[in-house]
């Protein structure tokens, strides 16, 4: 039996070639318990987003990725590996489909009817395509984000602001780092004791409490001072939102990022303590659904009602408006998803996420990655103040990495640079390079992605589905197609891509196609749907467009 599960790193490989060695690595990446929020159930992060279906899954995988030929193909249904075919070196060697259903039986009913008889695995969205990095993987969306809200609302700093957030799960703990990172105090609501003290161990959160007045009165200190600050509070999200209504408590943004895209596996109900939930799921589903059905309208109408008093709101990509919509609550969408608010532009434009991961483990290579694209792309100074920002806050857990947005031609020039710095020995082992599915061409999601698309294409899903079969047949070394993502079963589909630059021509040749396909497609999408930059980005880049 497999003992606890950690990538290796160095130069030796036990794969036939690195192609394949990243993504054997990338798989075990994502279940070291370092980074994955539940790595004895192979549970990634996001309620119940696995890598893999299961432990016989994950070594009959391992397996056919250390015999896999330079040509052959990997299938993989829902984190079990099916088959192995021969196709050409110049194809994916592995295609996974992940929580794909019938339209009709797409409902979490249905879908956990499947999973109970071993058909079928939620996958999230960088969980079943092996891509997985920590809060990290989010954390630019989100800096993004907050950065966009200061300088619409609040002469571009969150110092002396106050946010009121949820959730310190594998993506919500990107929250109070990114609002520390422009300069605000955060409170973080959190059911889940042992998340708290994960956050606090790798700093992205200050201090722990469980009083909702001892939240407040140092949050409003912090605040009086210009002192950026996060506060983990602990406590059940839906009630400690209507508590500070009570109080008269109004902060400056609210949003929230628990699991509530699957109310029965990723969110607690209010009154109902952590262990109090997880006995209730296991006997009583019905009942538990019932709870945390009126539990969810009750947070999203705390939400307006902050609303209403002035604070900026927003939904932060987990479904809850949908969920309380579902529910019976008709004004749930009264505020905005924050994709519509406040990243589409840069979407419009072609910028979007791109991660690298260092397969050798080796921390320098990263930074050493840094300082070429703080060199490379100066001008940018987005990009540069980002890098400025995550070299002094992020702390490597597992396989070093890095994200950050970068535009149509910086993704680009990327995979040249990457490659050139393997080949000549500037790096000391080849490097992966993958991304969030969270793309402006690769999730169709009507209440994130594509909420509130102009022309009302917010549904039609064909998007992400040409995204995943074009980079099939640019190089990449995984592509995934999936369903449900972070706002759950029935309401997105997405497709992931993974690359390796090793050193190789033939690596060079796959990069230089495949990183211009996401931000061009990206930008292809939102010119189709009228976006005007959008429109103006394909005349300036000479991207061909038919209509």
């Amino acid at each position: 039996m497999m003992g606890t599960i950690h990538s290796p790193v160095g130069i030796d490989i036990t794969c036939k070639t690195w192609e394949t060695e990243a993504l054997l690595r990338l798989l075990l990446n994502s279940l070291d318990p370092r980074v994955a929020e539940n790595a004895q159930e192979f549970i990634v992060y996001g309620g119940t987003g696995k890598a893999v279906r299961d432990r016989k899954s994950l070594e009959a995988i391992i397996h056919e990725l250390t015999h896999l030929e330079p040509d052959h193909t990997l299938l993989i249904q829902s984190g079990k590996p099916v088959a192995t075919f021969r196709t050409f070196p110049f194809f994916p060697r592995v295609l996974s489909a992940a929580a794909m259903v019938v339209p009709q039986w797409a409902t979490w009913q249905a879908f956990n009817e499947l999973e109970k008889k071993d058909l079928t695995m939620y996958g999230q969205a960088t969980a079943a395509s092996w891509a997985y990095i920590g809060a990290q993987g989010i954390l630019q969306a989100t800096f993004e984000t907050m950065g966009e809200v200061a300088d619409r609302y609040f002469n571009g700093t969150l110092a002396g602001r106050i946010v009121l957030t949820s959730g310190l799960g594998g993506m919500g703990a990107a929250q109070p780092l990114s609002v520390t990172m422009h300069g605000g105090v955060s409170i973080i609501v959190e059911v889940n004791e042992e998340k708290i003290k994960r956050r606090l161990l790798n700093n992205y959160c200050d201090v722990m409490v469980s009083s909702v007045d001892e939240a407040i009165s140092l949050a409003r200190e912090a605040a009086a001072k210009g002192k950026s600050f996060a506060i983990a509070l602990l406590g059940n999200a839906s009630d400690v939102y209507f508590e500070c209504l009570k109080k008269g408590f109004t902060p400056d943004i609210v949003t929230d990022q628990t699991a509530a895209h699957d109310l029965v596996n990723g969110y607690v109900p209010s009154g109902l303590s952590l262990e109090q939930a997880h006995f209730l799921r296991r006997k009583k589903p019905k009942s538990y659904l019932e709870l945390a059905a009126e539990s969810v309208v009750g947070h999203v109408k705390s939400m307006n009602n902050f609303q209403q008093r002035g604070s900026i709101v927003f939904e932060y990509g987990n479904n809850i408006r949908g969920q309380a919509l579902e529910h019976g609550y008709s004004d749930a969408f009264s505020f905005p998803g924050f994709i519509s608010e406040y990243i589409r532009p840069l979407y419009c434009e072609g910028r979007g996420p791109c991660r690298w991961i260092a397969l050798s483990g080796d921390p320098n290579d990263i930074y050493k990655i840094d300082d070429m694209i703080l060199n490379e792309f100066s001008a940018d100074k987005r990009t540069e103040r980002w890098i400025n920002f995550v070299q002094e806050k992020i702390y490597f857990y597992g396989l070093p990495a890095r994200t950050c947005w970068l535009d149509y031609q910086e993704r680009s020039q990327l995979g040249e640079l990457l490659n050139h710095m393997v080949a000549s020995g500037q790096l000391s082992a080849p490097v992966a390079i993958t991304r969030d599915h969270s793309e402006g061409s690769t999730m169709s999601a009507p209440t994130r992605e594509t909420e509130n698309m102009p022309d009302g294409s917010d549904a039609v899903a064909d998007w992400p589905i040409l995204a995943g079969l074009l980079n099939a047949s640019g190089g990449a070394s995984m592509v995934s197609i999936q369903h449900g993502g972070g706002v759950g079963i029935g309401n997105s589909i997405h497709s992931g891509m993974t690359a390796v630059a090793d050193g190789s021509l033939d690596s060079y040749e796959k990069l230089k196609r495949l990183l211009t396909i996401d931000p061009g497609l990206s930008i292809i999408r939102h010119a189709d749907a009228g976006y005007e930059t959008a429109k103006s980005m394909v005349d300036k880049l000479g991207i061909k467009k038919p209509l």
